[in-house]
């Protein structure tokens, strides 16, 4: 078969594919209800134990597929190791510097990184430098939002780490 042959026959082959529906696909949802808009300084600003978080989209803007977090923090503050049963995260670093650790393995991002935390595998964050770190968390499905809510609702000061520990079971992310 010459070039042009091939060419055409598979350009026909590729684009019938696209025509022919998988058995046992499910029809796809839209991404989400309405466009929305959130500028620079909007959302929802939660303090969730020392956790400086701005809910940029929660799952009822997303038709529950993601939850969107800006963070912007002071050097020293993080979260201790631990383990989503049921979320995936993209962590990128807008500014400053973050010391990561997912299982065993430590790294410290920069401005521009960002690293993908897979369900399962424990892992944290720090804030390193000198500077305020600035990052956007991006959870996949959505639900934490409500699970940062309740957080941000106990007493300031130092955590009850029952009542924490309670929470966060409620959303299966448990403390190792």
């Amino acid at each position: 078969m010459d070039r042009t042959a091939f060419i055409k026959t598979t350009a026909l082959g590729v684009g019938m594919l696209s025509f022919t529906p998988l058995q046992g696909q499910k029809k796809s949802s839209p991404p989400s209800k309405t466009p929305k808009i959130v500028r620079n300084e909007e959302g929802r600003k939660l303090n969730v134990i020392g956790d400086n978080q701005n809910i940029k989209l929660t799952g009822d803007d997303t038709n529950g597929q993601f939850t969107l977090i800006e963070q912007f923090n002071d050097p020293g503050i993080g979260i201790p190791p631990h383990v989503h049963e049921n979320e995936d995260e993209v962590f990128q670093v807008l500014s400053g510097e973050v010391e990561m650790t997912i299982g065993d393995k430590a790294t410290t991002l920069t401005a521009g990184d960002l690293i993908f935390c897979p369900r399962g595998i424990p892992h944290s964050w720090r804030v390193v430098g000198t500077e305020k770190a600035r990052a956007m968390l991006s959870i996949f499905p959505a639900g934490l939002e409500k699970m940062f809510e309740e957080l941000s609702q106990l007493p300031p000061g130092p955590p009850d780490l029952e009542k924490v520990g309670q929470i966060c079971g409620k959303y299966n992310l448990r403390f190792v």
